[in-house]
């Protein structure tokens, strides 16, 4: 990948998730999509070392994850008139875990859009939903939210993707200072 890409001038865990999830996908395109902040990445690189939990929208990111137990309640969610399974799933989730989670979403634009209506006071938001109807518009609003966040503006994304940008972080080596 490195001979068709070249990553250099990213900060080191941007350069980690951007490989992280270009290799995920096969696609270089990835590396001008995604948006992300080096700070944000590294507090939330610290709070993952430190145990915070980690909470996925979907099975299919809990399984890409590795090395890490998750959280993810969507088969405890109900869809009711104005709220979709997912978007409970998250409800769910933020009742177990509380504020300082690490969020991946990769799946569900409604996840994302539940989340940003909550106050969790995330270590991070990997908003990464796949698809033509909401992904765009809700990885837009995480980028105006303020929250500390792993997004892009395209309507890719997917479960691969966002669990490869999770482990970007999980298996970046810790600074010997915080060691």
């Amino acid at each position: 990948m490195r001979a068709r890409l070249d990553t250099t001038h990213f900060a080191p865990l941007t350069r980690a998730v951007v490989e992280r999830v270009v290799h995920s996908a096969a696609d270089l395109g990835y590396a001008a999509d995604l948006v992300m902040d080096e700070e944000s990445l590294a507090k939330a690189h610290a709070a993952l070392h430190a145990g915070a939990p980690v909470v996925t929208d979907v099975e299919m990111v809990a399984a890409g994850i590795t090395r890490r137990e998750t959280v993810c309640r969507l088969r405890d969610a109900k869809s009711g008139p104005d709220l979709t399974r997912s978007a409970h799933a998250v409800r769910l989730a933020y009742e177990e875990v509380g504020p300082g989670a690490l969020w991946v979403i990769g799946n569900a634009p409604t996840a994302l859009e539940e989340l940003l209506t909550l106050d969790t006071a995330p270590a991070l938001v990997i908003g990464l939903p796949v698809g033509f109807v909401g992904a765009v518009e809700s990885k837009q609003a995480l980028r105006e939210s303020g929250l500390p966040a792993v997004s892009n503006v395209s309507e890719k994304g997917g479960s691969a993707v966002a669990s490869a940008a999770l482990n970007a972080l999980l298996y970046h080596p810790l600074a010997k200072e915080n060691q």
